[in-house]
């Protein structure tokens, strides 16, 4: 029988194609769906035959595990009960996007996924104690997940051995008549496979690269503190290298050591110039703390610094506000330091910079606190 082509457009009418497609995967069919990747086919994980009849499309052996795809990020604590820091940072980070996570877990018969089904599915989701888990950037993707009340395990739409599809000619061309439904949303966007990533509490390891290179995985997987003032000379010019030395004695590292455990500490400020030296008094304030910030240099706060932030302090209302306004979608990351404005101390004595540095360095503390490492 030949495959059925969906288009979800106006003609059709969306959500009766998201329907019709979800109907098909519960009734044990084959669905070859969009992503921001490669086309996907799909079957209801829990359906022994449909999960069959896959592994005979794709040629795969038994042993070789499908990846689940996930609709919203939250379903991922139906598989995974605990992802660890390095799983959270990536998840939060990455999805939806192009980078699809393993992950270990040491007893999934206790996943809820499992809890309320039944034990006879985990070997249908996990192999050997680990899971791979894809959240796809597309929201043709997305809501056909979402609409599926079960789990769904998907691989790329071609044959063993062929090219992925990435696009709906290239799918039916090669799966006409083995896949019961194909959603024709024209070409996906990266027109290349997703980055698969292994993760651990604390590590993680690329094992395949797809759109995101090794580098922009590092960079994801860093955690970054952005600490923002007026100048950049004075409050956050101390702040960082009061948090750089907190981070690395809460870590049991030195301060130069940060970047090889994945964190980075910057500074900006919202009225910066590029290149300006920390003033003196600042320079001479953590200097008592056994902190040398000699070699800093202001930096002007751009959206690219908060985009990358994981956590921006500010130091006053005001400058919260200069943050939010310049990248709003950065408001969930941005906090105010302390309880109260931090004032600046430019034109102050020692005594005046050193009750700065105090004070930031209490607030910093007390920051870090609530923060898992």
């Amino acid at each position: 029988m030949a495959t059925v082509v969906l288009k979800p457009d106006a003609a059709t009418g969306y959500w009766n194609v998201i329907r019709e497609a979800a109907a098909c995967l519960a009734s044990g069919g084959l669905v070859v769906f969009p992503t921001e990747t490669v086309y996907g086919i799909g079957v209801w994980a829990t359906d022994p035959k449909a999960l069959a009849r896959l592994r005979s499309v794709k040629g795969r052996q038994e042993t070789k595990p499908f990846t689940v795809h996930i609709g919203c990020r939250t379903a991922l604590e139906q598989y995974v009960p605990d992802p660890g820091e390095m799983g959270r940072r990536l998840s939060q980070k990455a999805w939806p996007g192009p980078l699809t996570l393993v992950f270990r877990v040491d007893d999934p018969t206790q996943a809820p996924v499992i809890r309320e089904s039944s034990i006879e599915h985990v070997g249908a989701l996990y192999y050997q104690g680990t899971v791979g888990i894809r959240y796809p950037d597309d929201h043709t993707a997305a809501d056909l997940l979402t609409a599926v009340r079960g789990a769904v395990v998907a691989a790329s739409a071609n044959p063993a051995g062929a090219s992925p599809a990435v696009d709906a000619e290239q799918a039916l061309r090669a799966l006409d008549g083995k896949v019961d439904l194909l959603i024709d949303a024209g070409r996906t966007r990266y027109g290349k496979a997703s980055t698969i990533v292994r993760v651990t509490d604390t590590s993680y390891a690329v094992l395949r690269e797809g759109v995101l290179d090794e580098r922009t995985v590092r960079r994801l997987a860093r955690v970054t503190f952005l600490v923002v003032c007026s100048g950049n000379t004075c409050r956050s010019a101390m702040g960082e290298g009061l948090l750089r030395r907190l981070l690395a004695t809460r870590l049991g590292c030195k301060d130069a050591q940060l970047g090889d455990r994945g964190y980075a500490v910057e500074s900006a400020g919202t009225m910066a110039f590029d290149g300006a030296p920390a003033s003196s008094a600042a320079v001479e304030a953590l200097r008592a703390r056994g902190i040398d910030i000699s070699g800093h240099r202001s930096t002007a706060l751009a959206p690219e610094l908060i985009h990358r932030a994981d956590y921006v302090f500010a130091m006053t209302d005001g400058h919260l506000r200069s943050i939010i306004t310049m990248v709003p979608s950065a408001k969930d990351r941005c906090r105010r330091l302390d309880d109260d404005n931090i004032e600046d101390p430019i034109g102050g004595d020692m005594e005046v910079y050193s009750r700065c540095a105090d004070r930031l360095e209490g607030a910093l503390r007390r920051q870090l606190e609530e923060i898992p490492l």
